[in-house]
């Protein structure tokens, strides 16, 4: 019996693929995409074919078992484990706090219905690159390059390594310093992207045991808070929480999209395998089954953690337990043993989430090479599956520079509640933009084939949350302060605005100032690497 599981699972990890063709490892819905794909004159993503994109690298791998393991591993990390005080502090009660639980879930599912028809309209690596591309194809090359300026200073994995370096210091009994700290998340960083530039196929199985693993302390987390809330523990009033819960609620709008950014990180990866789709076995097929149901194992499990938690430790205890307020949860219940053997399984957890983060942000990095944007060194590199000709160790390269910069850079006090923060708000002016979009091509192409179509009112609804959430956090908390004093409230919002402003900076130099002043035109040409991956190259033509 185990020597078919683990024959099953490494087949998952492509070990036992054979070089079939591309049209072989389509379902019959994703051939007649392959066949005649959207990518049309008028709305096609950037400037390569669908087969020209889907070419070279590890193939098409991905099942449906992958997938969802794919989605598990990235939104299971660290935010359930690390964020519900900060949640909790922000809006001030531990009804509030639950309410946007159930509010991050309902956004979670209306987004993934809409990455979901874009991710089977066009299924192609990339995500947003990819839909942005395809409605906003004027002036050329802006949305390309705005949402690359976002995907590489935003797209790192900072955050998981911080926590598994905090965690496995508590677990080991030693103070949390800041270099120790530092030292320990930098060595996870380099680890993660050695292994998968090196050994992809071991990379992704690693990857598909620790979200196996990440259910199952979930399921424990859950389990135990059911055995707490029956009396049968040392916690001695486990409904202490739920008698008034929403006493001491916040008003402020400032502090509820704040939180709100927060559990929307939680539950951040259910589009995670838009990103690699051009890895994905049956690509329409895989998306339609793998994200719901990835999304909705994290959801139940998600919300049945934070009533646990509330269950076993009383407002002001996890409102001041920082990063570790699942410790203090097993804490409270099996005493300070169990707290520091499951500061362990937070480090493996957020681990894991390193591991499939970096998997997915490597792949965009790596799309974004194959476009064209003018990267140091040339952009064939970066697009480049080099060394193995299987993994993009060049696109990894780019992601461990921005991760290892952060974590270096920020006070450590307030670095991991500040990068939650600044990570969040761009994706809303992303999202915002993608709603726009979908409309867009509802009106302008109600023909193109689309395998899945989201009802529109939940289209609304979430394009009507992602304007609060792009409004609010101006708005000046009751208190005056944010939740990263002494930094002002707003800053966040300004860092992540400069990012994609930057991005806009970044192509008027390319496009417009540089070519003007040099006297020189833009000219693109595709070119085939070593690997099979095919890349656009401009070249500089003097103007007569």
């Amino acid at each position: 019996m185990s020597n078919t599981w683990w024959s099953q699972l490494s087949k998952q990890q492509g070990e036992d693929q054979d070089d079939r063709t591309v049209e072989s490892q389509l379902g019959e819905k994703d051939q007649k995409l392959h066949k005649q794909p959207n990518d049309d004159s008028d709305f096609s993503p950037g400037e390569l074919t669908f087969e020209e994109d889907t070419a070279g690298g590890m193939g098409r791998h991905l099942g449906v078992t992958s997938c969802t393991l794919l989605i598990v591993g990235k939104i299971i990390g660290t935010g359930i484990f690390s964020t519900p005080s900060s949640i909790l502090s922000g809006v001030g009660s531990v009804g509030a706090s639950l309410m946007l639980w159930v509010l991050g879930f309902l956004l979670s599912f209306c987004g993934l219905f809409i990455w979901l028809e874009f991710g089977t309209m066009f299924p192609r690596s990339g995500g947003e690159k990819v839909y942005l591309e395809a409605v906003y194809r004027k002036p050329k090359y802006l949305a390309t390059i705005v949402f690359a300026a976002n995907a590489i200073l935003l797209g790192f994995t900072a955050s998981g390594c911080i926590v598994f370096a905090s965690n496995i210091l508590v677990a080991a009994d030693q103070p949390v310093g800041r270099w120790n700290e530092r030292g320990i998340a930098l060595g996870v960083m380099f680890f993660v992207t050695l292994l998968h530039g090196l050994a992809p196929k071991t990379g992704v199985l690693i990857m598909n045991l620790l979200s196996i693993f990440k259910i199952v302390i979930l399921v424990f987390v859950v389990v135990t808070g059911w055995v707490v809330l029956s009396g049968k523990t040392r916690v001695t009033d486990p409904y202490f929480n739920f008698r008034n819960a929403f006493a001491g609620s916040s008003t402020s709008s400032n502090d509820y999209a704040t939180a709100t950014f927060k559990v929307l990180y939680a539950y951040g990866g259910w589009s995670n395998v838009n990103y690699v789709m051009n890895n994905v076995h049956n690509p329409v097929r895989t998306l339609k089954i793998a994200a719901p149901l990835g999304l909705g194992i994290c959801a139940v499990l998600y919300l049945l953690a934070n009533v646990a938690y509330f269950s076993a430790a009383t407002k002001t205890e996890i409102d001041e337990s920082g990063v570790t307020v699942a410790a203090l949860f097993f804490g409270n219940v099996f005493g300070s043993v169990a707290e520091r053997a499951l500061s362990v399984f937070i480090a493996l957890s957020a681990l894991g989430n390193v591991i499939t983060a970096t998997f997915s942000a490597s792949r965009v990095n790596q799309e974004l090479a194959k476009e064209g944007i003018p990267l140091p060194f040339g952009n064939k590199f970066w697009a480049s599956n080099w060394p193995t000709g299987k993994s993009p160790l060049p696109g990894l390269i780019i992601h461990l520079i921005l991760s290892v910069i952060v974590i270096i850079a920020p006070p450590p006090n307030i670095a991991y509640p500040f990068i939650l923060d600044v990570e969040g708000y761009p994706q809303q002016i992303i999202n915002f933009f993608i709603v726009i979009a979908l409309f867009y091509l509802r009106w302008k192409k109600p023909d193109a084939v689309r395998p899945f179509k989201v009802w529109w009112p939940l289209a609304v609804f979430f394009l009507a949350a992602a304007a609060f959430l792009l409004i609010a956090p101006f708005l000046k908390p009751a208190n005056g302060v944010g939740d990263t004093p002494p930094l002002p409230y707003y800053l966040y919002c300004l860092v992540g605005i400069a990012v994609m402003f930057a991005g806009v900076l970044y192509w008027a130099a390319w496009r417009i100032v540089l070519p003007k002043v040099f006297g020189y035109e833009l000219v693109p040409r595709k070119e085939r690497l070593d690997d099979g991956t095919v890349v656009t190259v401009f070249s500089n033509k003097k103007m007569q």
